[in-house]
C-alpha cells in the first residue's frame, strides 16, 4: 500500500520549498506571491528504512525496493476558501484526495518573503486553515444529509457518523473523536476534511530548526495531542546538494540527527497508523506498508489480492531474530521460524513468506 500527504497552508509559508527539498526536486515553483502553485504537484518519495540494507546483504539480494510516500504540494488556501476565495475550490478538492494532511505552519521571520497576514503568528494560521475545512465539510454535509432523507441510506453506520459530525461541526466542535468511536473504513467513507489524520510542520529559520523558537514553542504548547514536526526547508535544501558523508557532518554540526524528510516519514507513519514488513529472497528484499496489527491475510493481499483469496501460512521471522541468527536458515535452525495462520497480527520489522493457492 503507498499512502499520500497533501502539503497545505496559507500562502508563503514555504509549501513549495518544502516540498522540493522533500522530494529532492525542481517540481514545484516556488516564489514571492501567493497562488505561485495553481495545480498541485506531486513527488513520489522512498521511505528510508536502514533495516532493508542490513536484511538484503544477508539475504544476499540482487535488489533493494523501499516502499513509497507520495506528497502533494496543493495551493495556498486563504480565509474564505470554503466558499470558493482564492483557490478555494481546487485547494478542496485535491485535499480530498489524500490520506494524511501536512499543516505546514511559517515559524520564522523575513522581510524578503511576504506574509499573507501582518504578523507571524502560526496558530492563528492553523486555526483559519482549520475553520476552512470544518466549513467546506459543514456545506458537504448539509447536502449529503438533504439527499439522504429523500432516499433512504442502506448504511447506518455511516448515516450515524455524519449525522453526529454535523452536529458537532454545528457547534463548532472538533470531530477528531468520532475516529475513535467508528470503523476505519466507514470513516473513510464519510470523506471528511476534518477527519483526516494531520501532522503540523513548522518551516523554521535555520537557526531553530534543532531547538525551535518562539513560534514552534507555541505551537507545541497548543497542539500536545498532536504530532509536531520541525524542519527548515531551506536546510533541507542545503542537504540535499552534499554527499552523504558531507550531510552527516553538517547535520552533527548543527545538531541534527535525521533530516526533516525522515522526522516527517516517522510521524506520518503515527498519524496513519502504519508499520512495515518485509519480503527477502535472492531476488529482492523490498518493504511493505500495512496498517498496524493488519492480520496477515490482508498483509498478503498487498503484495497481491490471490495472496489473500488463496492464503494458507505465513513464515514469520521477527527482525532482530533474522539478524541474529543471519538469516532464514539461521532462524529455521534455532527454532526462531514460527508458522502463523490467518489470525496472525502482522509486527512492524518482521519478515513475512507467504504460502498460498491459486
Amino acid at each position: 500500500m503507498s499512502f499520500k500527504c497533501g502539503i497545505v497552508g496559507l500562502p508563503n509559508v514555504g509549501k513549495s520549498t518544502t516540498f522540493n527539498a522533500l522530494t529532492k526536486s525542481k517540481n514545484a515553483e516556488a516564489a514571492n506571491f501567493p497562488f505561485c502553485t495553481i495545480e498541485p504537484n506531486v513527488g513520489v518519495v522512498a521511505v528510508p528504512d536502514s533495516r532493508l540494507d542490513k536484511i538484503s546483504k544477508i539475504a544476499k539480494s540482487e535488489k533493494v525496493i523501499n516502499t513509497l510516500i507520495t506528497f502533494v504540494d496543493i495551493a495556498g488556501l486563504v480565509e474564505g476558501a470554503s466558499k470558493g476565495e482564492g483557490l478555494g475550490n481546487k485547494f478542496l478538492s485535491h485535499i480530498r484526495e489524500v490520506d494524511a494532511i501536512v499543516h505546514l505552519l511559517r515559524c520564522f521571520d523575513s522581510d524578503d518573503i511576504q506574509n499573507v497576514n501582518k504578523t507571524v503568528d502560526p496558530n492563528r494560521d492553523l486555526e483559519i486553515i482549520e475553520t476552512e475545512l470544518m466549513l467546506a465539510d459543514l456545506e458537504s454535509l448539509e447536502k449529503r444529509l438533504d439527499k439522504k432523507k429523500k432516499n433512504k441510506s442502506e448504511n447506518e453506520e455511516l448515516d450515524s457518523l455524519l449525522s453526529s459530525a454535523m452536529e458537532l461541526l454545528k457547534k463548532g466542535d472538533s470531530i477528531n473523536h468520532l475516529r475513535e468511536k467508528y470503523d476505519e473504513k466507514i470513516i473513510n467513507m464519510s470523506n471528511l476534511l476534518t477527519l483526516k489524520p494531520k501532522i503540523i510542520v513548522c518551516n523554521t529559520d535555520e537557526g531553530s530548526v534543532a531547538k525551535g523558537n518562539k513560534y514552534t514553542e507555541k505551537v507545541l504548547e497548543k497542539n500536545k495531542n498532536n504530532e509536531v514536526v520541525l524542519i527548515s526547508a531551506e536546510i533541507e535544501q542545503q542537504i540535499n546538494d552534499l554527499s552523504d558523508a558531507d550531510a552527516k557532518e553538517f547535520m552533527k554540526e548543527i545538531g541534527l540527527n535525521e533530516t526533516g524528510l525522515d522526522r516527517l516519514i516517522k510521524s506520518s507513519y503515527k498519524s496513519l497508523d502504519l508499520c512495515t514488513y518485509f519480503t527477502a529472497g535472492p531476488q529482492e528484499t523490498k518493504a511493505w506498508t500495512v496498517k498496524k496489527d493488519s492480520k496477515a491475510p490482508d498483509a498478503a493481499a498487498v503484495i497481491h489480492t490471490d495472496f489473500k483469496k488463496g492464503f494458507i501460512k505465513a513464515e514469520v521471522i521477527a527482525y532482530e531474530e533474522y539478524i541474529k541468527f543471519n538469516g532464514e536458515s539461521g532462524c529455521r535452525d534455532n527454532g526462531k521460524l514460527r508458522i502463523e495462520g490467518k489470525d496472525y497480527k502482522v509486527q512492524d520489522g518482521d519478515i513475512l513468506h507467504f504460502r498460498f493457492n491459486t
